[in-house]
């Protein structure tokens, strides 16, 4: 069952990776999503109805869409993840950006700063652990999605499974099963011990 194993860390990784590029892209796709950040309404519209279109189609749609562009595998399911989750997550940063303190940011401010740097010293400590917050979570939710991409092609452990229940073999897809069940346990307990702290 070690081809089970790989499958597995090989769904956990397409997970992690996806999720840590959508989370670095969502960074500026958030700032320019709020409210105080940007003041023209009409940029604001056009990036907010970006983000709208990248997270209003499900990633099982989108890992169907890149299957097709780049073929079978992992490569599928990340750029699948990557698209759904960079919108989801710049939705979520632009509200915590949106809701931030504006004494620190003024007295970034007034000592001369420049846009950048205001970004950088007065939202981004505020709003920094609300964002790793999100990512863990999304985190979570995205180790399971990515099982499910598997079915479709985007690789990893879904295809086995998939695999197994088309050729009637029971006793394999139930031990899949319960390595996906066990898994997610342990990154939904280790991302609450980590959320905990932040």
């Amino acid at each position: 069952h070690w081809d089970y194993a790989y499958a597995m860390l090989q769904t956990v990784g397409m997970a992690f990776l996806g999720t840590v590029i959508a989370a670095v892209l969502a960074v500026p796709l958030g700032f320019a999503c709020a409210r105080n950040m940007v003041p023209g309404w009409v940029v604001r519209f056009f990036f907010r109805r970006s983000s709208d279109v990248l997270r209003g189609v499900d990633q099982l749609i989108w890992a169907l869409i890149f299957v097709r562009a780049v073929g079978l595998g992992p490569l599928a399911g990340i750029l699948a993840i990557i698209i759904s989750d960079t919108g989801t997550l710049a939705k979520l940063y632009s509200e915590a950006i949106e809701n931030i303190d504006r004494k620190p940011v003024e007295g970034v401010r007034a000592s001369g700063a420049t846009p950048i740097q205001t970004m950088r010293f007065g939202v981004l400590p505020q709003v920094l652990p609300i964002m790793l917050s999100n990512v863990l979570y999304i985190f979570e939710s995205n180790t399971r999605s990515a099982t499910i991409l598997g079915i479709v092609g985007a690789g990893g452990i879904g295809f086995f499974l998939a695999d197994r229940i088309r050729t009637l073999l029971w006793e394999e897809a139930c031990f899949i099963l319960l390595l996906i069940l066990g898994t997610v346990y342990l990154i939904d307990w280790l991302s609450k011990r980590v959320r905990a702290r932040l």
